[in-house]
């Protein structure tokens, strides 16, 4: 399965698909990419004349990435393309260290923690277009093929 694959078997769609490439992935650990577009709809009220991501979409952006893009990775022999996978995030912890915002690029790089019995731990963190911190943590779910 290449990452042109994974991509479109994703169970999400625009407006709430935060994945535009993978970059590398493996057995061990997933890095991707994605740009906030200035139009997305959160911007609209979060912040009034300086639009910020949320944290909760930053979180997301990095689960779509760090767990579910590398889960379906680690289930290729099991996925069907009529049938979507079926995820649960089960828990997350993150830190966040700096705003992200409209037009900016964003790296996510996973590194698998545990997978067993389709379960997924990841440890996560995201760096802007010049290379700083963003965001880091823990992400768990279940995955079903």
């Amino acid at each position: 399965m290449n990452t042109n694959q994974i991509i479109t078997l994703l169970p999400y769609q625009k407006p709430f698909l935060f994945v535009d490439g993978i970059d590398t992935i493996s057995e061990e650990g997933v890095t991707g990419h994605y740009t906030f577009k200035k139009n997305e709809s959160f911007y609209e009220g979060h912040f009034k004349n300086n639009p910020i991501t949320p944290g909760v979409i930053l979180t997301e952006c990095m689960a779509q990435i760090g767990l579910v893009c590398l889960g379906m990775f680690m289930l290729k022999d099991e996925l069907n393309a009529q049938t979507p996978p079926q995820i649960a995030l089960t828990s997350h912890q993150m830190d966040f260290y700096k705003p992200v915002l409209p037009e900016e690029k964003v790296t996510v790089i996973s590194e698998k923690q545990v997978f067993r019995f389709h379960k997924l731990k990841c440890k996560v963190k995201m760096l802007n277009s010049k290379g700083e911190l963003v965001a880091k943590g823990l992400i768990s779910g279940m995955l079903k093929a």
